[in-house]
């Protein structure tokens, strides 16, 4: 895949996260998150998103990642968060909210559209907006993921945002599927809702 590559902001508030991280995920999730970062503002400077926005949110979206499951849980409970019963079975789906909420108390993150992001990245959500939509993609096709089902959500992303966002939710589903896991109803929604954005989209196109 060939895109073009801005150079990441070089800004104060980047230091005390990337210092936080080195204490807090192992080096082979900081470079994936380094890598979404990155991928988050390509996608972001292609589809007409903010590219600060999503650096930001690339950078602070899996700070809760390697929690315990019973961190996640006290976390959650400790900022409000409400957990379903497939999440307090798989707390891991946690990660997202509560990283968002972290972004808030460790980081004064406090943009609402960097912080719906960031907790939409895993479950992802119906009608996502275009940065969720960016982050959720950007987590899927950053440079170190490999695999078949991260090439067909990658080269989708060549063709249309929301074609991504579709065959991500559709990968994941095919996953949980094989392994006999829960799925969680916000996955099929999104996913419903990405095939229904996807076919307008395709229709409403002009005819060469």
């Amino acid at each position: 895949m060939s895109t073009s590559t801005h150079f990441l902001p070089d800004l104060d508030w980047r230091q005390p996260v990337l210092d936080w991280l080195a204490q807090n995920v192992p080096p082979k999730r900081l470079e994936h998150i380094l890598g979404v970062e990155q991928t988050a503002i390509d996608l972001a400077t292609r589809f007409g998103s903010s590219s600060e926005l999503a650096g930001r949110a690339g950078l602070l979206h899996d700070l809760a990642k390697y929690f315990t499951a019973e961190k996640l849980l006290a976390e959650a409970h400790r900022f409000g968060v409400e957990v379903d019963s497939i999440q307090a079975q798989s707390p891991h789906l946690l990660h997202a909210d509560v990283s968002a909420k972290l972004a808030t108390e460790l980081f004064y993150e406090h943009d609402s559209t960097v912080l719906r992001a960031i907790a939409n990245h895993t479950l992802g959500e119906p009608c996502m907006d275009l940065l969720s939509q960016v982050l959720y993609v950007a987590d899927w096709i950053e440079p170190t993921r490999r695999g078949n089902e991260v090439e067909v959500v990658r080269q989708a992303s060549e063709r249309s945002l929301i074609e991504a966002v579709l065959v991500g939710c559709d990968q994941t589903i095919l996953e949980l599927i094989a392994s006999r896991r829960l799925i969680h109803p916000r996955t099929v929604s999104t996913r419903n809702w990405a095939a229904e954005v996807f076919h307008t989209q395709a229709q409403e196109k002009p005819q060469r």
